[in-house]
């Protein structure tokens, strides 16, 4: 039986503080049979990972997939580069994009979509300083606001 719908394993909260996320695509991963089996455990961390655009082929870098403990010498390196699977369109626009100056491509989320392993990566433009006070003003004023209507229902 196929499995539906989406799970998430992974998300990178940082990046959306850090950056302006302009673009999303969905990337495909390329991964060995024990990794699949650690992400379907959620052991994976994308806080440090980046996304590189080479010889026509895109890799993410720094993507943290802990070994699986039943794999003994079929786990691979936990932080090896691996492949994105996207349409050839999609990487000439992504490699157009990264040559702008200002611009990188980051991952977003690590998720399963109908079983298969996907990473949601975005086109980002860092923030400033004084855009990432703003961000947490934002985030304050939500939670004050948020704080205020809940006493306000009791």
């Amino acid at each position: 039986m196929k499995e539906k719908g989406t799970k998430l394993v992974a998300n990178n909260k940082k990046a959306y503080f850090d950056y302006f996320i302009e673009e999303k695509y969905e990337a495909g991963i390329a991964l060995a049979g024990t990794e699949v089996k650690s992400l379907r455990q959620g052991k994976c961390s994308i806080k440090e990972a980046y996304v590189r655009v080479e010889n026509g082929e895109v890799y993410v870098v720094g993507m943290n997939i802990s070994p699986y403990e039943q794999g003994n010498i079929f786990n691979r390196d936990p932080l090896r580069t691996r492949k994105l699977l996207l349409h050839k369109s999609e990487i000439a626009k992504l490699a157009g994009v990264v040559q702008q100056t200002g611009y990188t491509l980051m991952p977003l989320q690590v998720y399963f979509k109908d079983g298969r392993a996907k990473l949601e990566i975005g086109v980002a433009r860092g923030k400033k300083n004084y855009d990432k006070r703003e961000s947490i003003a934002k985030k304050d004023l939500r939670r004050e606001l948020e704080r205020d209507f809940k006493v306000k229902n009791l």
